[in-house]
């Protein structure tokens, strides 16, 4: 038996597991609409590979624009580079079954080899069909018709792909940008609630909270099958869907703890799906929960934040019950957003905003 038709079964093994890998990851990742539960998987490397490194970089600059702007690239940059590893290693694995298979393709100058195999590989993942090659066996031809569709496959499913990401990316912004005047900028609890006090603005409160109920239920929904959707950024630095998140988590946990009736019953619900959302978030990306740095709500500014609300006529209880359960509600949720605010490189807010700070909106008066 000649060198041209000599097979190799390391290669055609080492080749299949290649290729199927890459297949399997594709579809997790573009296709299945569940959370993979499995620990050692390609795309979860990659990203762990290159986010740490990009997030490092990025706590080197400077706060503010220069480092948001740095870190807002990797999200998108990224999902192109994964596609170009796929990519990469398809051709690879399909290099060596041709190579395996005994290397039946043949140039025009009659040469064979895994260069030859490398060429058609890579010009048939890409439908290129090179005319100066002539696969000499059935079996190189059934790998070429192979690779050709598998490259089709992936083609088709990557243009539905990148448009159902960035529909997904404009509804959960839409909602945070909405929070702006609503919130202040950054968002947060404390601001929420004081424009919204009064009892003639509680049903406006109260309609609030079912529409960010709902939109915590698709950001769960979304990006727990897309988690690359969790790097990508808002268009202004001090906004986030994490500090949007904390914000919500922090005004039900309060009315779920000081207010009685129909807003109680609202922010409870609100409150569990948001915690929901970043707990199974935290899963997505093999966080542990951690508690932060420093108290978000000493008593003092409890204190003041509930001067405040008082003085614009909230109407919430105060006293020990209503302290303890609020300890409780916050110890649910504020490990978890911390770890995710750490990761992502994305702030946690305050539970009132700072004195002096313009909503967005008022940036250009």
């Amino acid at each position: 038996m000649d060198a041209a038709t000599t097979t190799h079964p390391v290669g055609l093994v080492a080749g299949a597991v290649v290729v199927l890998v890459v297949l399997w990851e594709a579809f997790e990742t573009i296709v299945s609409p569940r959370r993979v539960s499995r620990r050692l998987r390609l795309t979860r490397v990659f990203y762990r590979a290159t986010w740490l490194p990009w997030r490092a970089i990025g706590r080197t600059l400077p706060e503010g624009r220069r480092r948001e702007g740095f870190v807002s690239v990797f999200g998108p940059l990224s999902l192109l580079v994964l596609l170009v590893l796929w990519a990469m290693l398809l051709v690879a694995g399909f290099t060596l079954l041709q190579w395996g298979a005994g290397d039946g393709v043949q140039a025009a100058t009659g040469r064979r080899g895994w260069l030859t195999d490398l060429y058609v590989s890579g010009a048939t993942l890409f439908t290129l069909t090179p005319g100066d090659l002539l696969p000499t066996t059935a079996a190189a031809r059934a790998l070429i018709a192979i690779e050709a569709g598998t490259g089709l496959a992936i083609l088709a499913m990557v243009i539905g792909y990148l448009p159902l990401l960035s529909q997904a990316f404009s509804r959960r912004e839409v909602s945070v940008s909405l929070l702006d005047a609503r919130a202040g900028s950054p968002p947060s609890a404390g601001e929420l609630l004081l424009r919204h006090a009064g009892d003639a603005r509680q049903d406006a409160l109260a309609r609030l909270l079912e529409q960010w109920e709902q939109w915590c239920a698709e950001l769960l929904e979304t990006h727990v099958s897309f988690p690359v959707l969790a790097y990508y950024r808002s268009q202004h630095a001090n906004q986030s869907w994490v500090a949007a998140l904390t914000a919500i988590l922090d005004a039900c946990a309060l009315l779920a703890a000081a207010s009685d009736g129909e807003p109680s019953r609202v922010a409870l619900l609100t409150f569990a799906i948001a915690r929901h959302a970043a707990v199974d978030l935290c899963l997505v990306f093999r966080l542990e929960p951690r508690p932060a740095r420093a108290d978000r709500l000493p008593a003092s500014e409890l204190d003041q934040l509930r001067r405040a609300l008082r003085e614009a006529g909230s109407g919430l209880r105060e006293g020990p019950g209503v302290d303890a359960r609020l300890q409780r509600l916050r110890a649910m949720y504020e490990p978890y957003m911390s770890a995710l605010g750490t990761y992502l490189m994305m702030p946690l807010p305050a539970w009132r905003g700072h004195e002096g700070a313009r909503d967005n909106w008022r940036g250009l008066v």
